[in-house]
């Protein structure tokens, strides 16, 4: 496995795979990585002959300077992590790497960006939109690997591919849940013991809106409201938004119909914004 700091190193190594024909797997991560991340190199590693991980906390996707402080950083822990996957490589650039001085340009998908986390976190899907833009042309992957939990990053990342005319194809894999159900993410290592006992108030919400679908409930705000209502229970709890909508625009919607639809809820548990999402009506 060899870890990979330059873009013009990443370059030569992805024409040279191209010349060879080979079926390149990307996994973009920002690191601190953890069993969700772990599937995802699985996935790439079934159907591709070489997998590259890219690790970089992005600093334009964090409209909170204290959130990207924040967040954990162990390059050595997560490489060593990755070479028992048989990962070929580690694409780990400094910022000046993706974002040289005077860089000026950035992507932003119109509409998908603006409601829920982008309203939440402004600014953010645009710096997701601009670094995933520059990850593909970098690597210039045939399949791209993201999971269903940051299920607006996956719409925002799916219309981006679709408008610019990449050819990678993007992976959706479900979420990887810990043993209580809550969803892994980096940010649960900053979860006091308490917290993180707690926050399985988000799945458990999601879960009783979704048996009540199966049951037979379309109406979106009755479905919205037994969410809320589970995670206004727990006190350590502090909602940010439940919203029913459509799975390809990130729309919400009144009544449930055919087409794929999520609910999907974010909150805080002290100052760790966690967020989550089911399916309701997955199509075959």
């Amino acid at each position: 496995m060899e870890i990979i700091n330059r873009r013009q190193r990443m370059f030569s190594i992805s024409r040279k795979l191209r010349r060879e024909e080979k079926v390149v797997g990307l996994v973009p991560t920002m690191g601190a990585l953890h069993a969700g991340h772990l599937k995802l190199v699985e996935e790439a590693r079934q159907s591709c002959d070489v997998v590259i991980v890219s690790i970089f906390v992005n600093p334009t996707q964090f409209n909170d300077k204290g959130d990207l402080e924040r967040y954990p950083r162990d390059l050595t822990s997560d490489a060593a992590l990755l070479a028992d996957y048989d990962v070929d490589y580690v694409f780990a650039p400094d910022v000046e790497e993706i974002y040289p001085e005077g860089s000026s340009t950035y992507v932003y998908v119109e509409g998908i960006s603006e409601c829920l986390e982008g309203a939440s976190r402004p600014g953010h899907f645009r710096g997701v939109a601009t670094v995933v833009t520059i990850l593909l042309n970098t690597v210039r992957p045939d399949k791209a690997f993201f999971g269903q939990k940051d299920a607006q990053q996956v719409a925002v990342i799916k219309r981006l591919t679709s408008d610019l005319g990449f050819e990678t194809e993007i992976v959706v894999i479900p979420t990887i849940r810990e043993a209580s159900g809550l969803a892994m993410s980096s940010r649960n290592a900053l979860l006091t013991d308490e917290q993180r006992e707690k926050a399985v108030a988000i799945i458990e919400g999601l879960r009783e809106a979704k048996i009540a679908f199966k049951k037979g409930e379309r109406n979106a705000s009755n479905l919205a409201e037994m969410v809320q209502k589970r995670i206004e229970s727990e006190p350590l709890a502090r909602l940010d938004h439940v919203a029913v909508v459509d799975r390809e625009t990130m729309q919400p919607i009144d009544k449930i119909g055919d087409n794929e639809t999520l609910i999907v809820a974010a909150a805080y548990f002290g100052e760790v914004r966690l967020i989550d999402n089911v399916i309701l009506n997955r199509m075959q």
